[in-house]
């Protein structure tokens, strides 16, 4: 189970921090996503993290802005986004995959969260 938490309403150029906590065991052994969409929008991937925290993937859209890090002895991964825009503003997943590697798309992640809403004013 995945519990994401940290979303709300800030203003263009503010910062939020998201955090995805995870029941069970070996936390170590699910590479992690989060996901993000708008309305009207498909679900896209903004950034994902490896089992051990060594790989880790960011949409063009997100680079350099937005931090993707996990702490596996707190079964959390966490989403820092920095510099937010209007652009950014979406319902907020994370996603767990059974095996360690990232992966970008959203078919290789099998346990959802309910997302957290996220809001950027400009």
């Amino acid at each position: 189970q995945l519990q994401a938490s940290g979303g709300g309403l800030v203003q263009s150029g503010g910062s939020l921090r998201l955090s995805c906590a995870a029941s069970g065991r070996s936390f170590s052994d699910n590479g992690m996503g989060w996901f993000r969409q708008a309305p009207g929008k498909e679900r896209e991937s903004v950034s994902t993290i490896s089992g051990i925290g060594g790989n880790t993937y960011y949409a063009d859209s997100v680079k350099g802005r937005f931090t993707i890090f996990r702490d596996n002895a707190k079964n959390t991964v966490y989403l820092q986004m920095n510099s937010l825009e209007a652009d950014d503003t979406a319902i907020y997943y994370c996603a767990a995959r059974p095996f360690t590697s990232i992966a970008t798309t959203r078919a290789y992640y099998t346990y959802w969260g309910r997302g957290t809403q996220v809001t950027v004013s400009s």
